[in-house]
């Protein structure tokens, strides 16, 4: 049998390189896509190292682009004849208090985490309803069903993709295209560091929550983040996977913050986050 097909979204670091690794290793043919190919140098050295560079197919998408994304997409079905997996993981994170956001910046947000996500699944989904097959997993966050201190816009930008997400699974499953939502808790990755955007007006002087943002950031910093690999291989197994359900939780902290929020009173919960963040 063929090597399945798998295209991998935001491939030059963290989750979406160690799934593209993870994903070759258990013999899927993989088109790693990242929006600056001068960022592939880590791919490259992961994939020599795991011995499966001749499964990788790098190639450059900026999920924004929504003119290039379906030039890209029957590229990949000419050149593989499939797809069988289709792993959205592009995106980053717009940080700063709701109040100071400007539109624009929330805008910025949303372009990449879901509008991106869309254009792309909506072009891969002729090739997987000719199929009658298709795996399509949307990397969420937990903040995608739990709002959190200075993150609106990213929370906001993930429960649109969580509400769109499980609405398309209704619409195709049917057709054998399985929708999946993975939604990981604290790991370490490059999400809050070189792939944050912090609000402009939030680190300025006018900001009235400075100071209430430099201790979200300080708390968050000392926070204990898990490996992401947890997240790599629970997106191979899944993939791998004939019959997955919606949603798979990742990291013990996304399943108790999840269980916090069904389980307390709403008040309760405000005042256990804020005791536990210290913030004022």
């Amino acid at each position: 049998m063929a090597d399945k097909i798998a295209i991998v979204t935001g491939s030059s670091s963290g989750i979406g390189m160690l799934t593209a690794i993870e994903l070759a290793k258990n013999g899927f043919k993989v088109v790693a896509s990242m929006r600056d190919l001068e960022r592939r140098a880590r791919l490259d050295e992961a994939a020599s190292t795991a011995q499966v560079t001749g499964q990788l197919d790098i190639r450059r998408l900026d999920v924004t682009d929504f003119n290039a994304i379906p030039g890209f997409v029957q590229q990949v079905v000419g050149d593989c004849g499939r797809v069988d997996v289709l792993i959205n993981n592009a995106g980053f994170a717009v940080a700063g208090f709701a109040e100071d956001m400007k539109v624009d910046e929330i805008r910025l947000q949303f372009e990449t985490n879901f509008f991106g996500q869309v254009a792309l699944t909506q072009a891969v989904l002729p090739t997987m309803r000719r199929q009658r097959a298709g795996h399509i997993i949307m990397v969420s966050s937990i903040s995608g069903l739990h709002g959190a201190l200075s993150i609106s816009s990213y929370s906001a930008s993930k429960f649109a993709l969580e509400g769109w997400s499980e609405s398309l699974r209704l619409e195709v499953n049917t057709l054998g295209i399985k929708v999946v939502l993975v939604e990981p808790g604290s790991f370490q990755t490059d999400i809050w560091t070189r792939n944050v955007l912090i609000g402009q007006k939030s680190v300025d002087g006018t900001s009235p929550n400075r100071a209430r943002g430099e201790k979200m950031r300080e708390a968050v910093q000392k926070m204990r983040k898990r490996d992401p690999i947890e997240v790599a291989r629970a997106i191979v197994r899944i993939a791998q996977d004939p019959d997955p359900r919606l949603r798979y939780l990742v990291g013990p902290d996304a399943h108790i913050q999840l269980w916090l929020k069904r389980v307390l009173p709403w008040k309760w919960h405000e005042k256990l986050l804020a005791r536990l963040l210290k913030i004022d």
